[in-house]
């Protein structure tokens, strides 16, 4: 897992992507970037994305005030970029998921799900800043990309993967199939979202393995050949 901070963030494209790299004047600007960034995520995990104040963040980065303006140009587009840095850490953790599934659509499904409900993504600290982050989503437009359960990348990754199992169904007519996609893909983040609220609000009695097989059993209702409770069935030539 790399680190993900860009060394001239432009609020306006809200991107971020840290590599140190570079010569020591480089590298310890971006070091600095860094370092402030999870100040930040930290804050808003233990305080919510209001009571985040510049002076907190310093006093946690051990940094001057000064260098929240220098690289980011104030509060907001920290936050901003903080949120693009968390979002970041989730993908880069699936894509480890995803590796060795071979392109098959229902261990991509698994995967994600898999991944989704693991102990690196789905803890107090994770689900304590999304959820910050939809608190705040009507009067903090910019960051409501990272609490959003119809996030664009993911629904493409699990839309496809559906689309591929139902058309492999010769019972359902084109239109079917794809409204069977849909819906799977709609219901399947309805319910990892679930599960993430379960879990904040029932941390110490939440259940992994029953939260996966819950999920699994949907995936087994829609998609009996594919599926069981244990998770995805390969086919003969997968």
């Amino acid at each position: 897992m790399g680190l993900l901070i860009q060394s001239n963030f432009d609020p306006k494209e809200q991107q971020i992507n840290i590599s140190i790299t570079g010569n020591k004047r480089q590298r310890l600007k971006q070091q600095n970037q860094l370092t402030l960034i999870k100040a930040a995520l930290d804050c808003i995990a233990e305080l919510g994305v209001r009571q985040t104040s510049v002076s907190e963040i310093i006093q946690r980065a051990g940094l001057s005030r000064g260098m929240i303006h220098l690289h980011f140009g104030g509060k907001d587009q920290l936050l901003i970029a903080a949120g693009h840095y968390a979002s970041k850490l989730y993908y880069d953790h699936l894509e480890t998921q995803l590796l060795g599934v071979n392109d098959c659509p229902q261990k991509i499904i698994e995967a994600v799900v898999r991944s989704d409900l693991s102990p690196a993504v789905l803890n107090q600290h994770n689900v304590n800043i999304w959820y910050a982050f939809r608190g705040e989503a009507r009067h903090f437009k910019d960051i409501v990309s990272f609490s959003d359960t119809r996030d664009p990348r993911l629904r493409k990754l699990v839309s496809n993967a559906y689309q591929r199992l139902a058309i492999q169904n010769e019972a359902l007519q084109p239109e079917q199939a794809r409204a069977l996609a849909k819906e799977a893909t709609y219901g399947t983040l309805c319910l990892m979202e679930g599960m993430w609220t379960d879990y904040l609000l029932h941390t110490d009695s939440f259940d992994r393995h029953k939260a996966l097989r819950i999920i699994m059993r949907f995936q087994a209702a829609l998609f009996p050949a594919y599926f069981n409770l244990d998770g995805a069935i390969p086919t003969k030539d997968q």
